[in-house]
């Protein structure tokens, strides 16, 4: 199956006109799927960080560089996941069956105020649904691959003990549903992500999540719960560019990311949707890296990290007083803290140059001063 452009050229016509590899050709690998479909919409420079000691109870609107002089076009989707979008604890029960239900939808989304690109998702949204069960739980994956989609897709879970983590199981072509059956063995925070060739083109345009499998008496307790991933975008254009912005295979290869993102998009955790909390309450973030190429050092600026557990391993005690966490492209960690201070908390990869490159979310706290422990001002 080919699918045509908007201009009517297919994808191979008009990357040999531009004297590039066809991305059909590319995409051989993917057992004779369809070409890639065509341009995708809008993008402009993104996001810095807006830090700074908050002297008031509340945290005030601030202006950040991932705002855009341009209206994202009516046809995007919001594909940014919100990072309370996730299950709550388990709570105390014996091993069960639990389905899991995926849809892998290719669909144009918001990049950034001004662009928009064309997206591979799980579910519509980036990062893929979180997936929450119990250590000893079978777990039925059901994956249906939308009939509007270019590609075949799947899934490969790394909490599966199977061959390819259940991504052969899983493999469909447009309009197909496959499914599978795992049981979850160890406890721990685990990525999944789309393990069709070319894998990284299909984890950089967005099919990566993640799974946590929680031991027998779940995880400490905690007030609030955030879930953030952070990946990688390969345009063709260059970063700051507003229109319809395509991927670019080469700069895949050469792992030259020209956007770098939290859940999705620019400014996903920032100007839409940043996460709250008030001072007193505890936070844990369950965070992965999709990648597929760069690894993080997640820091939170102004935040000591009370707890982490390290590659999201839960069989080990956790570490304490961490201000900076390395987590590898397909990898995870969880970070608990307890909030003191209120203010605007940035949350951010310490490979700073990315911040300039829509890698920042905010934290923001409110509450009660508490001079005690800061004072911005003597």
């Amino acid at each position: 199956m080919k699918r045509a452009n908007e201009d009517g050229g297919t994808p191979h016509d008009r990357s040999e006109a531009h004297g590039r590899i066809s991305r059909r050709t590319l995409l051989a690998a993917s057992v004779g799927t369809a070409a890639a479909l065509g341009a995708a919409p809008l993008a402009r420079p993104a996001a810095a960080q807006s830090n700074g000691g908050q002297r008031r109870h509340s945290t005030a609107p601030a202006t950040s560089l991932s705002s855009r002089a341009y209206p994202v076009p009516s046809t995007a989707a919001g594909i940014e996941r919100e990072a309370t979008d996730l299950p709550g604890p388990i709570g105390k029960r014996g091993p069960t069956t639990v389905r899991v239900d995926l849809d892998t939808v290719e669909l144009e989304g918001r990049l950034d105020g001004s662009s928009t690109y064309r997206y591979w998702t799980f579910n519509r949204k980036v990062p893929g649904p979180f997936i929450r069960v119990r250590v000893g739980d079978t777990v039925e994956v059901h994956l249906r691959n939308d009939g509007s989609s270019g590609m075949l897709h799947n899934v490969d879970l790394h909490a599966v003990n199977g061959p390819g983590g259940g991504a052969e199981a899983t493999t469909a072509a447009p309009g197909e549903e496959r499914a599978f059956r795992f049981k979850a063995l160890s406890p721990g925070l685990f990525v999944y992500h789309c393990a069709v060739p070319p894998v990284a083109m299909h984890i950089a345009n967005g099919m990566y999540g993640m799974i946590l499998v929680e031991p027998e008496d779940g995880l400490p307790p905690v007030d609030r719960e955030f879930y953030v991933m952070q990946g990688e975008l390969y345009t063709e254009q260059p970063f700051g560019t507003s229109g319809a912005l395509v991927d670019s295979y080469e700069k895949l290869l050469e792992e030259r990311a020209e956007y770098f993102i939290f859940n999705g998009s620019v400014g996903a955790l920032t100007d839409l949707h940043p996460m709250k909390a008030s001072v007193g309450e505890t936070v844990r973030i369950f965070f992965g890296v999709g990648g597929p190429n760069h690894a993080s050092s997640l820091h939170m600026v102004g935040q000591v990290l009370d707890r982490v557990y390290p590659l999201g391993s839960v069989s080990a005690p956790p570490l304490g007083g961490v201000q900076t966490v390395s987590v590898p492209p397909g990898g995870s960690s969880i970070i608990d803290l307890r909030l003191d201070v209120p203010g605007r908390y940035v949350l951010l990869d310490h490979a700073l140059s990315r911040a300039e490159r829509g890698l920042v979310a905010w934290l923001d706290v409110e509450g009660d001063e508490n001079p005690e422990i800061f004072m911005s001002s003597l």
